[in-house]
């Protein structure tokens, strides 16, 4: 595998996506300092990014604040415009941006071009849905006086994004703060940082104004610092670990900002013994296994009525024996390495913590001898919820089944976590379905489906899964403020 990261690189049409820069004040600055871009299949260094300081992002802070007002001011048509042509530029280059994609987060190349179309599908969204921030009007209680409540901005917004989803986290929230009449400051993870310089050059070049939108990497700490404390910074939004959100959210508590998490997720997969065995293992293949297991959404606890469980086990272990684990660039893999060494030291772990406590594995081994960062596509079934497994989030291709007899049984169990982000229900019964998506308390809930995320969708957990929505008007909402006015004195 060795340079096959190095030569696609070398190979793309944007040679400039590859200059480290950051974009601050509508300029692309350099810095003396570098980090190093590491591809987690190899461990090779592909690239260096300049590091920026705590200063820089106080620069930043104050060419946004001088954007703030013009970029407000502007029709929200006009916003759209930008942020139109922004989504088609991306769609023009995604080949190259995948290629970033995989180079520093490791998942198939085929994944990172859907990431890339899915992230580019946010500013088509927020470009429409900015025309429709609408207010209202109140009947009134007060004789001769009219009552309108109004949306408009918040201010400066700040971005601190994952490295698991690198493009589409940034559009997400991005699309919805400058469709707002927000600019933003993005500070995307250090392990993806490529992949949000490149969407930064394209922003530019599809007219987003200096300042509006800005891009730097460097110290998650330090740069993080001035971003919490800034008064100016008016909306906080961060995609992460439960951990460091409440870290966020408690650093953001002096200066009151309006602060929308979206934290780990641990989610509960239901399969009833009327469903077709089929259709839920596929369900299940896609919720467990896309990027490679690195995703909130992903289907950890999985729950089988146990008249079909032991069937069900052996068609699991039948498909997951079929993936092709390996490179990203690699058309045939499925799945790619972990980001991060600490993600695939947390899924061993979690392996030989269930073994040791009465868990069967089924595992291909494959990926063994590909290096640290692989974790081969692994089963794990008669877990219980005191593993570590059972209990903590996984974020990995390492899959855990556990069996249950009754549907009030497997509510409460489904439920006794204080994560709540997503659910998954299969079943063929309406009734069930409907009562399940009432009980389990999950911000989103996918029946017969593994498919539900999107830019219409409001995007967001309960419990310590995060606070507020991305995605749909309610993702919108985020970032505006509502405003009462009341005229009075209509009479006279």
């Amino acid at each position: 595998m060795a340079g096959i990261t190095k030569r696609r690189l070398q190979s793309l049409r944007r040679r400039d996506f590859l200059t480290g820069a950051a974009l601050i004040d509508g300029q692309w600055v350099t810095r003396d300092e570098k980090d190093v871009v590491v591809d987690p299949a190899t461990e090779e260094h592909i690239a260096e990014v300049s590091r920026y300081s705590a200063t820089d992002v106080s620069h930043a802070i104050a060419a946004a604040e001088r954007a703030l007002c013009s970029w407000r001011e502007l029709l929200p048509a006009t916003r759209g415009a930008i942020l139109r042509c922004w989504a088609r530029l991306m769609l023009d280059h995604s080949d190259d941006l995948a290629v970033l994609v995989t180079s520093e987060q490791g998942k198939p190349l085929s994944e990172a071009r859907h990431e890339i179309a899915y992230g580019a599908g946010f500013l088509d969204w927020f470009a429409a849905e900015g025309e429709r921030a609408y207010g209202e009007t109140i009947p009134s209680h007060k004789l001769g006086s009219l009552l309108h409540v109004r949306m408009q901005p918040i201010g400066v917004a700040a971005a601190i994004t994952p490295w698991n989803f690198p493009v589409a986290m940034v559009t997400r929230k991005a699309g919805a703060a400058l469709a707002a009449g927000c600019p933003i400051i993005v500070k995307p993870a250090p392990e993806t940082p490529l992949s949000a310089l490149a969407v930064a050059r394209l922003a530019e070049e599809a007219g987003v104004p200096s300042g509006v939108f800005q891009v730097l990497v460097g110290d998650p700490i330090e740069l993080s610092t001035p971003l919490l404390s800034d008064t100016r910074i008016r909306a906080l939004s961060f995609t992460g670990s439960t951990q460091v959100g409440r870290l966020l959210l408690e650093g953001s508590a002096a200066t009151v900002k309006k602060v929308s998490l979206e934290l780990g997720g641990h989610a509960p997969f239901l399969v009833f013994d009327d469903v077709d065995l089929g259709k839920a293992v596929k369900g299940l293949m896609a919720a467990k296994f896309a990027t490679s297991g690195q995703d909130c959404l992903a289907a950890n606890r999985i729950y089988v009525q146990r008249r079909i469980y032991d069937a069900f086990v052996d068609s699991f272990a039948g498909a997951i024996a079929k993936l092709k684990v390996g490179h990203g660039l690699d058309a045939a893999t499925d799945i790619g390495p972990m980001t991060k060494l600490s993600v695939a030291n947390k899924c061993r772990a979690q392996i030989d913590d269930a073994a040791a406590k009465g868990a069967r594995v089924f595992s291909s081994k494959q990926g063994d001898e590909l290096g640290a960062n692989f974790v081969a596509p692994t089963l794990l079934s008669d877990v219980t919820e005191d593993m570590l497994i059972g209990h903590e989030e996984t974020f990995g291709p390492v899959a855990a089944v556990l069996p249950f007899d009754s549907e009030e049984e497997v509510i409460a169990r489904a439920n006794t976590n204080e994560m709540g982000l997503a659910g998954y229900v299969y079943t063929d019964n309406l009734r069930r379905a409907l009562r399940l998506s009432e009980q389990l308390e999950c911000g989103m809930i996918g029946v017969n489906t593994a498919s539900f995320t999107g830019p219409p969708i409001p995007f967001g957990g309960w419990k310590q899964s995060g606070l507020g929505r991305e995605g749909s008007r309610h993702g919108l909402a985020e970032y505006m403020e509502l405003k009462y006015v009341c005229f009075g004195d209509l009479t006279g």
